[in-house]
């Protein structure tokens, strides 16, 4: 799949999440048992969710992806809330992002990544303290199936 990357202003978006720190090959598995938690916790709390798509936000450090990341798996909600349990009220980071669309099934999705980062390098920037997925609507034709990454820029010094 060919990527076209923009850059734009990522405004915030309000999730309930819970936060696990996982390595990158982990997230296939480790964001059903905290997304089964936000549901969970969704279910009970009428009017907090209104046609939100999940979103996975990863916190990235200065020892890099291996030594694992602080992920926030959630699922966009119409208001701020206070904790209960595991679940938490998150806002997800703003400001100068890099910005890929994906189409098709998840396990294309590093595509998508490795698209973002080529770019970076393409255009002299350099990624920030965080990346983002924004899961689109499901549907069972993968081909309609839609992901937005995005990956926080630095701010430039020219």
């Amino acid at each position: 799949m060919t990527y076209v990357v923009e850059v734009e202003s990522v405004a915030p978006k309000v999730l309930a999440a819970v936060r696990r720190q996982v390595r990158p090959g982990e997230v296939p598995t480790a964001f059903r048992t905290a997304l089964d938690g936000v549901w969970a916790f969704l279910r009970g709390q009428p009017g907090l969710r209104d046609d939100g798509h999940n979103v996975f936000v990863y916190h990235h450090t200065a020892d890099g992806p291996d030594t694992g990341l602080d992920v926030d798996f959630g699922v966009e909600v119409t208001r701020l809330f206070p904790p209960q349990g595991l679940v938490e009220c998150v806002e997800t980071p703003t400001g100068r992002a890099a910005r890929a669309v994906h189409r098709g099934g998840y396990s294309g999705l590093p595509e998508a990544h490795a698209a973002i980062h080529a770019w970076c390098r393409q255009h002299a920037e350099t990624v920030g303290a965080w990346s983002m997925e924004v899961y689109g609507d499901w549907d069972e034709d993968e081909a309609k199936i839609e992901t937005t990454v995005l990956y926080a820029l630095t701010a430039r010094t020219e």
